[in-house]
């Protein structure tokens, strides 16, 4: 099997989840296993940013909750919200109750219905809580839980993208990698 030259994985990594502007300059089997290898890194960058936001407005004299607000808004913003978008895809999907092959379909429709909206609200004021809380005990752990959560986030799909899971659809970035 050839060896991808470490920079095709992680310009398929910033490429594909970030809109971080890179030069994506291969698009096949191999470049998008080595992307998701290097999706932590992809992870890293996106929950520094959103930290190093939190921080200029702690700084500035906001309080914790504007401060998490914008630490969860920068994840969305740089990623296009892709990840929001596969949650609330997942949850009409799964809400739909219907037989696998349907709720691909549903999850595939570019609408969102009522389970991906009620997951979406739910799961952003989850996060604004959670880093309110964590900006009110100090900046520092505010700070290291946006890092923590947007790599180990990202790990979550290196680890789903590994030999032996199987891919949803034949066409998807699963069966690619």
């Amino acid at each position: 099997m050839p060896r991808t030259p470490p920079l095709d994985g992680l310009r398929f990594a910033f490429g594909t989840l970030t809109v971080i502007p890179v030069r994506v300059t291969r698009w096949d089997r191999e470049a998008a296993r080595g992307g998701m290898l290097c999706a932590p890194l992809a992870g890293l960058a996106v929950g520094a940013a959103a930290a190093g936001l939190g921080l200029v407005l702690l700084f500035l004299g906001a309080g914790a909750p504007l401060a998490a607000v914008a630490t969860v808004a920068v994840p969305a913003a740089l990623t296009r919200g892709l990840h929001l978008d596969g949650l609330a895809d997942t949850a009409d999907g799964l809400g739909s109750g219907k037989p696998a092959e349907d709720a691909l379909r549903i999850m595939k429709q570019s609408d969102i219905g009522p389970f991906g909206v009620i997951t979406l609200v739910l799961t952003l004021l989850a996060q604004i809580a959670a880093l309110a809380q964590a900006y009110d005990a100090s900046w520092a752990r505010g700070a290291c839980a946006a890092v923590v959560s947007a790599t180990l986030a990202r790990l979550a799909l290196t680890l789903a993208a590994r030999a032996g899971v199987p891919a949803a659809r034949p066409e998807g970035l699963g069966a690619a990698v």
